[in-house]
């Protein structure tokens, strides 16, 4: 019966087995920026470039209204925590896109996830925030790879 399965899945495993990292690496990093650039576009208005904001300065209003009724960030002023979270979202999601300080940009983004899931969402952890932790973890593990910046500025 093991020979059999062995047989059956043998061809399979191999297939599976020749998918290159620096694929699965930059599905990953793919894959988390669009969560959090999707949501930082949700926070900011103004210089628009091919229907997406980067005028990462421009907080919007409602941005403020959600940090101040909402979201309940314990321990700093709802205006700075709503600036870092935009800010944050902004560049570091750009940073894990292009690969560049990659294990730097999942940190920042993972431990931005754990407030949000301990101060903002606490219920949210199996239908939302697992899914963003995993991608981050692998990319704090692994870095940014082979198609990405962290190859030219650390010189792998």
């Amino acid at each position: 019966m093991k020979n059999i399965v062995r047989k059956i899945l043998s061809p399979i495993d191999g297939i599976l087995s020749s998918i290159p990292e620096w694929c699965v690496n930059l599905a990953m990093r793919l894959v988390i920026f669009k969560v959090f650039w999707f949501a930082v576009q949700t926070k900011i208005a103004g210089w628009t470039i091919a229907g997406q904001h980067f005028a990462f300065w421009n907080v919007t209003d409602n941005t403020f209204l959600l940090f101040d009724f909402e979201y309940g960030i314990p321990l700093i002023p709802t205006t700075l925590a709503a600036y870092m979270g935009t800010f944050g979202e902004f560049f570091l999601s750009i940073m894990i896109l292009l690969g560049f300080f990659t294990r730097f940009a999942a940190l920042g983004l993972f431990l931005m996830t754990m407030v949000i899931q301990f101060f903002v969402y606490p219920d949210a952890w199996w239908t939302v925030h697992v899914y963003w932790v995993l991608p981050l973890l692998y990319l704090m593990k692994y870095g940014g790879g082979k198609i990405a910046l962290d190859n030219i500025v650390l010189k792998k």
